[in-house]
């Protein structure tokens, strides 16, 4: 079963060999799918060297439209094009670990999705200064509060799909281009009838290298975005109801 594993990327120069020497090295025959967004330091540019000595590399340029969400969706329909049947997400900055992806894929055995998560049982967070500890925290308490979802760390990126349920996410309905992408995309794949969500417990680390695109800003427009979503959900179902 053919294991993608994709990467957003924007000036992530510092980090992409590495990061990709890391998942190509566990020998899981994983293939590593970068998404660049036209980074300015050059890092499209070193994936495409990595592509051309390794053929389980592969890397989409993305030129105007950039998003961490817009990122993933392209990632998604270039890994299922090239036959993906299971579909990781994660950062490139290594705040998530390379290591942890067979744990994962383990899961994944009797699971749709698996949650790479800060917030069950054995998860942990290390290096973050305090607001973003709370940026993270209220997103969560406002994604339960609205949503009702169960996983416990509904705003994390360390992900595993099977292939099924991406393609049946209404893609239509998805307004998001930033992090509340995440949680779009968890509510539409925790809709599917029988499908399982699980969780494993990662440790999360603050980026050595390079500058987090995260902050109040971005928390903001992503809580804008999923009250809109609340409001459509809501209104539609309302109308199913009729």
């Amino acid at each position: 079963m053919s294991t993608f594993v994709i990467l957003p990327t924007y000036n992530e120069a510092a980090n992409v060999a590495r990061m990709v020497a890391a998942l190509t090295g566990l020998g899981l025959e994983l293939r590593v799918l970068v998404v660049d967004d036209a980074s300015p330091d050059g890092t499209g540019a070193i994936a495409d060297g990595l592509a051309a000595a390794d053929r389980n590399v592969h890397v989409v340029h993305r030129s105007g439209q950039r998003g961490l969400g817009t990122a993933y969706l392209a990632g998604f329909r270039e890994a299922i094009r090239l036959g993906g049947e299971r579909l990781a997400t994660m950062d490139c900055d290594f705040s998530h670990d390379p290591a942890m992806i067979p744990g994962l894929l383990a899961a994944a055995e009797a699971a749709d999705v698996v949650i790479g998560s800060r917030y069950v049982s054995g998860g942990r967070i290390l290096g973050w200064p305090s607001h973003r500890r709370l940026i993270s925290q209220v997103a969560n308490l406002f994604v339960h509060a609205f949503f009702q979802l169960s996983a416990r760390d509904c705003t994390s990126g360390f992900r595993l799909y099977r292939r099924a349920v991406v393609e049946r996410i209404p893609w239509d309905r998805v307004r998001s281009t930033g992090y509340s992408f995440l949680v779009e995309t968890l509510l539409w794949a925790s809709r599917q009838d029988g499908v399982r969500v699980t969780e494993v417990p990662i440790c999360f680390r603050d980026r050595a290298h390079g500058k987090s695109k995260l902050g109040w800003r971005e928390a903001v427009l992503g809580a804008r975005n999923l009250i809109r979503l609340w409001w459509d959900v809501g209104r539609r179902g309302s109308r199913a109801g009729r």
